[in-house]
């Protein structure tokens, strides 16, 4: 090809940001759940956007998936999932190839929890992008007292979050 051919091609404009690259990870991660309820997903990113952990909600590793409960109502709480489901944040964080988790980013679905919030402070990640319109799809709602608590906690560590609008092509992913 001729220097003056090369020139001519242009590339492409319609490539996705690396925010919709990184939820879409995270997206895809939360395919791979068991939660018959809610699948949900996380992705750590370092400075130069490389990833360093990834995660979904599901048992601890050991704790069989067909010997707990998936159900998410009930009286006995031992008898819910509620007890025994890591959160992705946090299996994000377990799972992450990296020990030094400082400056880093996670994009995840919904705003961590008030337990995933803890873990997410101390292991120094600085950023939280999430999809608000996921909330929406799993009826979450913002104001109950684990978010709650977990904004307060995310304000006073100065960890920023950030709500992603999802546009173009990452909205085709994670639709039910």
């Amino acid at each position: 090809m001729t220097t003056k051919k090369r020139q001519l091609i242009k590339k492409r404009q319609d490539y996705i940001s690396w925010d919709e690259y990184f939820m879409g990870i995270a997206i895809l991660s939360a395919m791979r759940s068991k939660d018959p309820n809610t699948q949900t997903g996380a992705c750590i990113v370092n400075k130069r956007n490389k990833i360093v952990g990834i995660g979904y909600n599901g048992f601890p590793v050991g704790c069989s998936d067909d010997k707990f409960p998936w159900t998410n109502k009930g009286n006995n709480p031992l008898k819910t999932k509620y007890f025994y489901v890591c959160h992705a944040e946090l299996n994000a964080i377990l799972n992450s190839h990296s020990r030094d988790l400082g400056d880093c980013r996670i994009y995840t679905f919904l705003i961590p929890c008030n337990e995933c919030a803890k873990a997410i402070i101390q292991s120094g990640i600085k950023e939280i992008i999430y999809l608000s319109e996921l909330a929406a799809m799993y009826q979450k709602n913002e104001n109950t007292p684990t978010v709650l608590a977990a904004l307060k906690m995310f304000k006073s560590a100065g960890v920023k979050m950030r709500k992603m609008k999802a546009r173009g092509k990452i909205t085709i992913v994670y639709k039910k």
